[in-house]
């Protein structure tokens, strides 16, 4: 069988080449990304945009979608911008609404919203500050994934991509509440990859180390906190956007068209388990 697969390969490189092209390709797919004018959502809508896809990009405020939607435009990203607060369910709708009238579909969500309003021992947070938390960061990233899944199986199936965090593995200090909130996605990604199958929709997760975003600035303009991460990781430095970015990217194309359920660490090296 090994002769046979060489030989393949030796007598046909054009057409391999070409397979794997259209693999990774996403012309002719609509994306909603959420929280995607800065950080890992821009990226990840970036790289969506660069392998073909229309790019949907939102966040609560105007100014922020504009500079996002102008970025995009420049590097001839097809892109639509819109403001959402993903916890109110009225955006949530008008958010869905949108993109199908204008797009004609959705084949990809990629829920990377998430909120942060409490820093401080898990025993001082309030009721208030877990009802923010996982309000957003939890149940408006299902009840999104609810509206869409009628018209991904509309267009014959889909890919749902959860932002979570290492935190889900390792809670940090002081982030008690929000490292709950990020292990919470592990387990609705292995709750919903199965019923979603049936309709050929993936459900995975994306678990990004410390990286280089406004979001986590308070962690990586540390340089005490940074030499203390970097003892934990292999690769020693903080990583970028963009390499969550194409993690995303790889997970709603065909090349991972095997891969439902799973978690995708991208933290460079360090070692984590529940």
């Amino acid at each position: 069988m090994l002769r046979s697969v060489t030989k393949c390969l030796l007598t046909n490189p054009v057409s391999v080449c070409r397979r794997t092209m259209s693999h990774s390709s996403l012309v002719g797919k609509t994306a909603i990304v959420t929280a995607s004018t800065d950080g890992i959502g821009l990226a990840a809508a970036e790289a969506l945009g660069q392998r073909g896809a229309h790019v949907v990009v939102s966040s609560r405020r105007q100014d922020n979608v504009d500079k996002a939607v102008s970025l995009l435009l420049s590097k001839n990203i097809q892109v639509t911008g819109t403001t959402c607060n993903v916890g109110k369910s009225e955006d949530r709708e008008k958010l869905v609404q949108m993109t199908v009238e204008k797009c004609g579909g959705i084949d990809i969500l990629v829920s990377n919203a998430a909120v942060n309003p409490f820093f401080g021992n898990i025993m001082d947070s309030t009721e208030e500050v877990w009802d923010k938390i996982l309000g957003v960061n939890v149940k408006a990233a299902f009840l999104l994934t609810k509206l869409v899944v009628p018209h991904m199986e509309k267009r014959g199936g889909g890919s749902v991509v959860f932002v979570s965090s290492v935190a889900a593995y390792q809670p940090m200090q002081a982030l008690g509440p929000y490292s709950v909130s990020k292990t919470a996605l592990l387990g609705l990604t292995r709750a919903l990859a199965p019923e979603l199958a049936h309709s050929n929709i993936r459900v995975n997760c994306v678990a990004p180390g410390v990286i280089k975003t406004r979001f986590s600035s308070a962690l990586w303009q540390n340089e005490d906190i940074v030499d203390e991460f970097k003892k934990q990781l292999a690769i020693k430095r903080i990583g970028e956007p963009a390499e969550i970015g194409g993690v995303i990217a790889f997970l709603c194309s065909d090349d991972a068209s095997y891969i439902t359920g799973e978690t995708i660490m991208a933290t460079g090296g360090m070692s984590c388990r529940l």
